[in-house]
């Protein structure tokens, strides 16, 4: 029996246009580790705080604390990275409030107490409505903010960045896409070729105008640390990178001890470090 040509281009068709349309819900499911149960609370470690509740544009409420010091100072937009949910930062909330720097945290759609589930699309416009939040709800001066994202969250921030004015931007264990990502993970590396670039960060970050902060662990065993090296360079100027020589992705802010706080307080209330 002959194999007919038109056949073969039919299902080469069928196969291509499958993976572009289910691709994104499989990346999804490798990319986001949500938890609802909240595991400590603003209470629990004594901090003073707000509870918030605000919406999307697409309908999507979402959960977060703002915790305030009394006293005009920069504002952290903390966006945390793809597992658990705002309740494992509480302990770099409140070292970060030791230094002088108001915070707003909060989980993105599917985690903690917010609803809906994640996706790319969705994780930045919940960056969208945290920032108006802020902005529209509170009467934040958006020079005051400056958004910190780690991880996942760093893709958040810069696309925040693009779309609104703000202070300053820190980016802490950042990827550089999810195609990079795919490149330096064993078997993915032989398919990472033909996945599209999600979560872009390189290509975003050259239009960043406001001043950038970039931190990246050089043992750094989720993201390699030639990626926040490969944002840097892409970066315009004003730019700073800081490298944590004994931090890997998770405990960089306990690696770091008390002069990576000292300089993202410094860079939060002045742009530079």
């Amino acid at each position: 029996m002959s194999f007919k040509w038109p056949y073969l281009i039919c299902l080469f068709l069928f196969a291509g246009t499958s993976f572009y349309l289910f691709y994104p819900r499989v990346e999804n499911f490798f990319v986001f580790f949500p938890e609802k149960t909240l595991a400590l609370t603003p209470e629990d470690l004594h901090l003073d705080h707000e509870e918030i509740h605000f919406d999307t544009e697409d309908g999507m409420r979402l959960h977060g604390w703002f915790f305030p010091l009394g006293v005009e100072s920069p504002i952290i937009l903390f966006f945390h990275g793809n597992a658990g949910n705002i309740s494992h930062r509480l302990d770099n909330v409140r070292l970060l409030l030791d230094h002088g720097l108001q915070v707003f945290i909060f989980d993105y759609r599917g985690y903690g107490k917010s609803t809906g589930i994640p996706s790319e699309t969705g994780l930045y416009a919940d960056g969208l409505a945290a920032y108006d939040y802020l902005v529209e709800k509170r009467g934040v001066i958006p020079g005051q903010i400056v958004l910190f994202g780690r991880s996942i969250g760093a893709a958040v921030a810069i696309d925040l960045a693009l779309k609104k004015e703000v202070g300053s931007l820190i980016m802490e264990g950042a990827f550089t896409s999810t195609r990079d990502m795919a490149k330096s993970m064993g078997l993915f590396r032989l398919i990472s070729y033909f996945l599209p670039p999600h979560y872009n960060a390189l290509e975003k970050i050259p239009r960043v105008d406001a001043p950038k902060l970039i931190i990246h662990g050089e043992r750094d065993e989720i993201v390699p640390f030639a990626m926040g090296q490969k944002l840097f360079k892409a970066a315009k100027t004003p730019k700073y990178f800081y490298p944590l020589t004994r931090a890997g992705h998770n405990d960089t802010y306990v690696e770091g001890g008390e002069e990576y706080f000292r300089i993202i307080a410094a860079f939060s209330k002045n742009g530079r470090i």
